[in-house]
Order: C-alpha cells, then sequence, then structure tokens
C-alpha cells in the first residue's frame, strides 16, 4: 500500500523542503527569441523569393483586373472583369462560372455620365441593363 502513495505523497515532501527553485536560465530566453527572430526572418525571406520569382505581379495586376461586382444573393455574384481592352461581365455561381456579357472598356462610365447617377459605374449599369430587359 505503501508503494502505491508513494508517487503521491512525493510532491508533498518538497512542499516542505527549503531548496531554493533554481528558475529558468537568461540563455533559455536568448535562445528562445533567437529561434523566433530566424523563424520570422525565414517567412519573410520566402516571401521575398515567392515575389522575385512571380516578378513581383500581385492580384489584380497584370492583363486581368476586377473592375466591380454586385451579390445577387449569399452565393451568387455578377462581376465586371478587365481582359486588356474588352470588360467581360461574368456570373458566378456555385460550381460554375459564366460570361455574361461583353462590352468594350469603359463602356459602363459613359451610362454613369448620361445619367449622372451617384452609384458605381457597373452597379448603374446592371440596373439599366435590368430595366430594359423588365421593359422588353
Amino acid at each position: 500500500m505503501l508503494r502505491l502513495l508513494t508517487p503521491l505523497l512525493l510532491p508533498l515532501s518538497a512542499w516542505g523542503s527549503d531548496a531554493a527553485n533554481p528558475g529558468i536560465p537568461a540563455g533559455t530566453y536568448l535562445q528562445a527569441t533567437l529561434a523566433l527572430l530566424l523563424i520570422l526572418g525565414l517567412l519573410f525571406g520566402t516571401a521575398w523569393l515567392a515575389r522575385k520569382l512571380s516578378g513581383g505581379k500581385g492580384f489584380g495586376q497584370g492583363s486581368m483586373k476586377i473592375v466591380g461586382g454586385v451579390a445577387l444573393g449569399p452565393r451568387e455574384r455578377i462581376v465586371l472583369v478587365e481582359v486588356g481592352d474588352t470588360w467581360l461581365v461574368v456570373g458566378i455561381v456555385p460550381g460554375q462560372i459564366r460570361t455574361l456579357h461583353q462590352l468594350p472598356k469603359g463602356t459602363a462610365l459613359d451610362i454613369e455620365s448620361a445619367t449622372g447617377a451617384a452609384q458605381a459605374p457597373f452597379a448603374q449599369w446592371l440596373k439599366s441593363i435590368r430595366e430594359r430587359q423588365n421593359n422588353a
């Protein structure tokens, strides 16, 4: 029975002793700090290398850019994508992406200046298309 209680009584015997707790040496803190700095350096170095290898192009830079978009529902969107000198109206739903319309670059801005509306160009253009379809 004493064998079973010995592991339980061992921590209690340490409470009664006057032995000083040595604590954590300063070298451990220094080692942890250097390891953290090494990890951060590797992270930033890898990001820099990836940027150099990709030519420094981020999202939306290059031949394709997202000009605007409208959420039609929780999972449905219509997005205006600029590809070179053309704007593509793209419908996005779960499982598929379709081109809805193609127009020359800057056409939506002409609609806004003609109506004098303060809405975003794409939203105004989409509103006018909906009105034309409802009237037809």
